[in-house]
């Protein structure tokens, strides 16, 4: 008997280190792939570039002057010196005119890093530093040539400029089609820009880093991974990621954290751009969260955007002190809503209450007060220091009545400033501007409005869509055009003050000074917050057998693999109806990623800088597969239609 069992348990061990040698050896056929090079991050690359900084050494009369640093701001440069004593340094960047010069004093010491921005392309740039030691005052002139600006720079088609009445801050403009997030002064001329994909809002931050969105999507068609903070070198200070990724708008807290507008990707109900979080400042995690869909009925209030997809398409957040509440704009309903921060309990609505249910009614102001319009399809809603409403009412149909809708060469787009009475529930209109520029004012999607001071204030009608000669009502990745036009405002005192105009669309405005106070240094780039953890369709348990090599349909279908530093990235291109799953394979299981082969409804295509196309090849998809929940190496298959191939390749988290 006793000889039995250990004849057993002879078997069974060498049965188990059989199953091990196979799965060994099955997995470790990934040593005979190619294993895919994680691409450089803007984090890597700016570590990379910042070992090279030669920082020791330089004198105010032999400086380091290190052009576009980060190699992403191409009119900026980094002026490297030390002093044998504490010094504070002046800058002037010397402009074409007085309104054009700027200047700024940095803070005392002895080795000095000065951020130059301000430079303009293709020129033999003066910048002065001055300084004073010991009652003597230093002086050095240095000259800085610049590139010229990319052959496809969008350059203003008009300006026209009140000197008298205006400031020399700049006016940054980010992208909605063709361009680049840019600032320029009030004599048109190009100051700053990136050469990185940075989209919606661009506004500063408390401690004078400036916050855009990351240049890499998280989802069609312009869901960005998150938000970037940096200063106008390029020099990025955080990274914020998140699982929904960023869209259209954010709002600083007074207590310093982040209300983003982002996505549940995994909402049972599948839409988007009805969500908000709180992102902490410092670890960079969701601390609270609004889902509108708790908020709002998702069939009130249609307009003619309106899908079950993107029901509410939120464009702006806003956070206001005084009523510790949120104003959120939600495009495809014409509502502007406002929600308590503490509860999320919805407060009040603006808009026209035609087709809301009577549960809604209570929530909605009546007009009082003479020439009141109601907003449609409207952006960038805020609360300006005096309680009033301040919204970019962009016109569309102006009506929730298809046969009432008004046509887009009778309409028109404007900024609208209303006075509302939340104690007896009325609205008065207060102000508005750009009625009276009729059609040639009309942006059926994108646009702005910002409040600078009591009377003075920016109308930004940035999607001008023109088709043979015709102002069009829908935005330029939809309906198609031959002519783009971006004409931004600026009043004071109901007078235009400043009026730049541009041959493409533009997302938002802001009128922002050069300089702030914050303060450069090399420290490391912090990555705070996650994209989460993919969905796993299924689990196969097994071999992996029989598959074909993929080089057979990798050209028919355009498929390429890349790594990122925190995922996986696929992309191919299918017809409709084709079932496609990606299989990351290893220790005799398979992770099974399905990758959907659909064209979203989509009816604001707010950003048309990328071009998923679709061809008679199919549609352009891309999967993303994030790294958290994976770890050690992974052979990648590919599944089509049952058939599964083999990449040949593997990859590592």
């Amino acid at each position: 008997m006793k000889k039995k069992k250990v004849m057993i348990a002879i078997v069974v061990f060498l049965l188990i280190l059989l199953i091990i040698t196979i799965a060994w050896y099955l997995d470790d056929q990934s040593k005979n792939y190619s294993k895919l090079e994680v691409s450089d991050s803007l984090i890597a690359m700016q570590n990379n570039y910042e070992e090279e900084f030669e920082t020791e050494g330089f004198t105010i009369d032999n400086p380091n002057i290190i052009l576009n640093p980060y190699h992403i701001s191409p009119l900026t440069a980094l002026v490297i010196f030390e002093t044998e004593t504490e010094v504070s340094p002046h800058v002037t960047i010397v402009g074409k005119d007085e309104h054009t010069t700027y200047n700024q004093t940095f803070s005392k010491g002895t080795k000095h890093l000065l951020p130059i921005y301000g430079l303009y392309p293709n020129y033999e740039n003066e910048v002065i530093i001055e300084y004073t030691i010991d009652n003597q005052k230093i002086s050095k002139t240095l000259s800085i040539q610049t590139d010229k600006l990319p052959d496809d720079f969008i350059l203003p088609t008009s300006v026209t400029s009140s000197k008298e009445d205006l400031s020399n801050e700049l006016y940054f403009f980010s992208p909605s089609s063709k361009g680049y997030t840019c600032a320029y002064d009030i004599n048109g001329d190009v100051r700053w820009y990136l050469t990185t994909n940075a989209l919606w809002d661009i506004s500063r931050l408390e401690n004078g880093h400036m916050l855009i969105s990351t240049e890499r999507r998280v989802n069609s068609p312009y869901y960005m991974t998150g938000l970037y903070e940096i200063d106008l070198l390029g020099k990025i200070y955080v990274e914020y990621s998140l699982p929904g990724g960023y869209h259209h708008d954010y709002d600083e807290l007074p207590n310093g954290n982040l209300l983003v507008a982002t996505d549940d990707f995994n909402n049972d109900a599948g839409t988007v751009e009805d969500y908000i979080v709180e992102l902490d400042r410092d670890t960079g995690k969701i601390i609270k969260e609004y889902d509108l869909k708790d908020i709002l009925n998702m069939e009130d209030g249609k307009s003619e955007n309106w899908t079950a997809y993107d029901w509410f398409h939120n464009n702006s957040v806003w956070y206001d002190e005084a009523t510790n509440s949120i104003t959120l704009s939600g495009r495809h309903q014409d509502a502007v809503i406002n929600i308590d921060y503490e509860t999320g309990k919805l407060n009040w609505i603006i808009g026209d209450p035609t087709n809301w249910s009577e549960e809604y009614q209570k929530y909605f102001f009546t007009p009082v007060g003479e020439n009141f319009e109601w907003q449609w399809s409207q952006h960038a809603a805020m609360i300006t220091p005096e309680g009033y409403v301040f919204v970019l009412d962009n016109g569309n149909n102006k009506s929730k009545n298809k046969d009432e809708y008004v046509s887009a060469t009778d309409s028109y787009t404007r900024g609208v400033m209303y006075k509302i009475n939340t104690d007896d529930m009325t609205i008065e209109q207060i102000w508005e501007y750009g009625k009276e520029r009729g059609s040639e004012f009309y942006s059926p999607y994108i646009s702005d409005v910002d409040y600078l001071a009591e009377n003075h204030y920016i109308v930004h009608s940035g999607g001008i869509v023109y088709q043979n000669g015709e102002v069009q009502n829908q935005p330029a990745g939809l309906g198609g055009y031959d002519r783009l036009v971006s004409d931004t405002v600026e009043l004071l005192n109901d007078k235009v003050i400043f009026e730049i105009v541009l041959p493409t669309n533009n997302y938002r405005v802001e009128k922002m000074p050069l300089y702030s106070n914050d303060e450069y240094n090399l420290s490391e780039a912090k990555e705070l917050g996650t994209l989460g953890e993919t969905e796993v369709t299924k689990m196969k348990i097994g071999p992996i057998l029989n598959s074909l090599d993929i080089k057979e349909i990798e050209e028919k279908h355009n498929i390429s693999f890349s790594k990122e530093k925190d995922r996986l990235v696929f992309t191919g291109q299918f017809k409709k109806g084709t079932t496609v799953n990606i299989l990351l394979y290893k220790n005799l299981s398979s992770k099974v990623y399905n990758v959907p082969i659909s064209k979203k409804p989509y009816t604001a295509l707010c950003i048309d800088v990328f071009t998923d196309e679709e061809n008679e090849n199919g549609i352009t998809i891309t999967k993303y597969i994030n790294e958290i929940g994976l770890e050690g190496e992974y052979s990648i298959y590919l599944e089509i239609d049952g058939k599964i191939y083999d990449t040949n390749k593997y990859v590592e988290f």
